[in-house]
């Protein structure tokens, strides 16, 4: 059975499963389009031309018509699991018969964390779903059927993002603005909070946000005016220290209900666009509830395809189960030959890669295909030594963003804990950790977290040969690992777009492949 799933509206994507094996995950965003993009007739093409035949299931992740959850539903629509959040229907696909199939986006996010989760097949499991609009615990049986266990707060990341926008001064006065990006923002700023008792003030201003039912739409900034935090700035020390204290208060909703409420020491699987919030996820792992807590490497919308694909093979055959690799986007595109009179250019080779990266030199790293979800994990990277606060500073002027965002490490994973502690293996870099050595300065943000990613030579030989080359020379298996992409734009996928990037930014040089480029001196 050959399955072809989309998701329509931002972080808009495109999947085929076929016989249990997911084929490719494209992302609109991808390929240097506009960070969060819709769904292009770009990629839908580039989909088309990687399939030899109609697909006997065309999976159409439920959505809204428009931009808010609130809005007029398409297909199955945004919320529900039960009755009603699944349709299945005979349609035409390029004039041949198929099943039309279309569950909602709530049910895409619980997917995507069952059908990708190792092990998950026949046993039970808790889920929980925290994103913009919906934040919920679900029980999924052990064959497969979710049940709603209770709401425990709407709009918990668009709460925990308003906070940001409400220190903002650049953040428009009015109803239903919203920033992709502040979330990730404040996240790096909690790290700056101050070990201070909770004021009236800062209490009166997150009990307001968490209160209201729907942020975006039911509050206008300059109806907050009187917090003291209200155009303070987001690099100010008050909206620092009350950045951690609204991030913990919306958390401790959900760890109570969890600590309360679910005792049988399921499984837990994370989703929304919250999985990627890196303190809130190593808090549920390390809090002792759960057998395990999986976060799949596309907790966020830019998974939603992929989870009602996974839905839908669910529902046509039984087993939401997929054999899956997270390089399942498209093959780097080498469209231009580098000017042999600017640059040399020579076969791959991971000591002098390593070498001329423990010299301080700063490279792009694009080889295979690229990565599902947002984070970067080995083929599409730049990659430094990580051994000063200055490449820190260099690595954010590159990447042209502010001087408190952290740099995360990727490591060799038999030899991460000699170097970080708490939840240290992690794939797909969705858990904070704490860093353990002076040495690695580049990589340790100001409160002494990381946000590592730990490979294997099984997941990604290139990446695992490097740090072996490096740990050769320095002792350390340990990179700075940021993305691959300009300011607002998906991760660089042609020759073209990385040279200019680099010429513009300041790259020293290029693994494309199985070649590595400098340029030339003088």
């Amino acid at each position: 059975m050959l399955i072809l799933g989309f998701k329509e509206g931002h972080d808009g994507g495109v999947v085929a499963i076929e016989d249990g094996k997911l084929l490719f995950a494209l992302e609109a965003e991808k390929d240097n389009y506009p960070r969060y993009d819709r769904l292009t007739a770009e990629v839908i093409t580039r989909a088309a031309g990687m399939l030899d035949r109609v697909p006997d299931v065309v999976a159409l992740s439920g959505w809204v018509k428009g931009f808010h959850s609130v809005e007029p539903p398409t297909r199955a629509g945004y919320f529900g699991v039960g009755e009603g959040s699944i349709t299945d229907e005979a349609g035409k696909y390029f004039g041949k018969d198929v099943r039309i199939f279309s569950s909602t986006h709530e049910r895409s996010h619980i997917m995507t964390g069952y059908g990708m989760s190792p092990g998950a097949a026949g046993k039970p499991h808790y889920a929980l779903v925290w994103e913009g609009s919906i934040g919920s615990f679900y029980r999924i049986d052990e064959s497969g059927q979710v049940t709603h266990l209770k709401h425990v707060m709407t709009d918990p990341g668009n709460k925990y993002a308003y906070l940001f926008a409400l220190a903002d001064p650049k953040f428009p006065v009015g109803k239903g603005f919203f920033r992709y990006s502040d979330a990730g923002k404040q996240m790096a700023l909690t790290a700056f909070a101050e070990d201070t008792p909770m004021t009236k003030a800062e209490q009166e201003t997150i009990d307001f946000i968490l209160k209201q039912e729907g942020i975006i739409l039911g509050v206008s900034k300059d109806e907050m005016s009187w917090s003291h935090i209200y155009n303070a700035g987001v690099e100010s020390q008050e909206y620092r220290n009350l950045s951690l204290k609204h991030s913990q208060a919306i958390f401790e909703r959900f760890y109570d209900y969890a600590a309360k409420n679910l005792t049988e020491g399921l499984p837990l699987l994370i989703s929304g666009g919250c999985g990627l919030n890196c303190n809130w996820n190593a808090q549920m792992r390390e809090s002792g509830l759960f057998e395990s807590v999986f976060v799949p490497p596309c907790p966020n919308d830019s998974g939603a395809a992929l989870g009602t694909a996974i839905d839908a093979q669910w529902y046509h055959t039984g087993s939401a189960a997929i054999d899956w690799d997270v390089y399942a986007g498209e093959e780097f595109v080498h469209d231009i030959e580098p000017d042999p009179a600017r640059y040399e250019t020579r076969p791959l080779n991971s000591a002098e890669v390593a070498r001329y990266l423990e010299q301080g030199n700063i490279i792009a790293w694009a080889r295979g295909r690229y990565e599902m979800g947002p984070r970067a994990l080995g083929n599409r990277s730049i990659l430094a030594a990580p051994f000063t606060t200055e490449t820190t500073v260099r690595l954010n002027t590159i990447k042209q963003r502010e001087g408190y965002r952290p740099i995360a490490p990727i490591a060799l994973e038999s030899d991460a804990d000699k170097w970080f502690v708490g939840s240290v293996h992690d794939p797909y870099m969705l858990f904070f950790n704490r860093v353990t050595s002076e040495e690695l300065k580049a990589v340790t943000h100001v409160d002494g977290s990381a946000r590592t990613q730990t490979v294997t030579h099984e997941r990604n030989p290139g990446i695992a040969d490097l740090l072996v080359a490096f740990r050769d020379i320095t002792g350390f298996s340990v990179l700075c690992n940021t993305s691959l992409n300009f300011s607002g734009r998906g991760f660089i996928n042609t020759t073209s777009d990385l040279l200019k990037y680099g010429e513009e930014h300041g790259l020293d040089g290029y693994v494309v492949n199985d070649t590595f480029i400098t340029p030339r001196k003088g």
